[in-house]
């Protein structure tokens, strides 16, 4: 009789793209939000805040998908490090690796013989895949894609400085201010919302955190901005 598998879908899945697609898009809207409303608060005419403002969302676009590229390259090396080592362990010492295996299933609640067994099929079926999985903590589903990370980056970072752009060509200089600062926090609190119902988290807790941040940002930006442009 065959067994029936069961597929289930979790939010894991989604760790590796959503926690860049969200960090992009939050970076977009607050960053180049908070350049718009320093740029304005100085005083300068709408086209010098668009000049600025798309200036923002070309180099930080490049520098989210470079710092990510860089960054979850730099966990992909240790990875392949890792397992470059496991590999060479596997060759050398087989009967030790198999029982560093036992001990890990013991551990974790089984008892000494079925543990055994159990770390003896998985090695047999994949050896190199069991340790990397129950010892190293690595799977296919959690693994480094830099490319992956870079392109949902950046791409999610224009998206989002798109939005205050919109603003600063759609209103008039004398209600840019007030109309960026309020719809880059309802922006900020849809994404906050989208992304905790996306990731299954608190949505409250997830849109007063990314709201109460950017609020933050755009006051101080937009203070320094009118500091200098007073002194200026």
């Amino acid at each position: 009789m065959g067994i029936t598998r069961h597929i289930e879908r979790h939010r894991t899945q989604r760790i590796g793209w959503l926690r860049a697609a969200v960090l992009g898009a939050n970076d977009g809207i607050v960053s180049t939000a908070s350049l718009v409303l320093g740029v304005a608060a100085a005083g300068a005419s709408t086209s010098s805040i668009l000049i600025a403002g798309v200036a923002g969302l070309v180099a930080g676009a490049m520098s989210m998908a470079a710092g990510e590229y860089v960054s979850v390259s730099s966990q992909a090396d240790t990875e392949r490090a890792d397992l470059d080592r496991e590999r060479k362990e596997l060759a050398a010492a087989p009967e030790q690796e198999q029982a560093e295996m036992t001990a890990i299933y013991i551990e974790r609640g089984l008892d000494a013989t079925l543990a055994a067994e159990v770390a003896r099929q998985l090695m047999l079926h994949d050896a190199l895949g069991a340790h990397a999985r129950d010892e190293l903590g690595i799977s296919a589903l959690l693994s480094a894609r830099p490319v992956q990370a870079a392109l949902a980056s950046a791409l999610t970072f224009s998206a989002g400085a798109l939005l205050p752009l919109l603003i600063v060509l759609l209103m008039p200089l004398a209600a840019i201010i007030g109309a960026v600062a309020g719809s880059t926090l309802v922006f900020l609190a849809l994404l906050g919302a989208l992304a905790a119902r996306t990731g299954g988290a608190s949505v409250l807790t997830a849109t007063t955190r990314v709201t109460f941040w950017g609020a933050l940002a755009m006051l101080l930006t937009a203070g320094v901005g009118a500091l200098l442009g007073v002194t200026a």
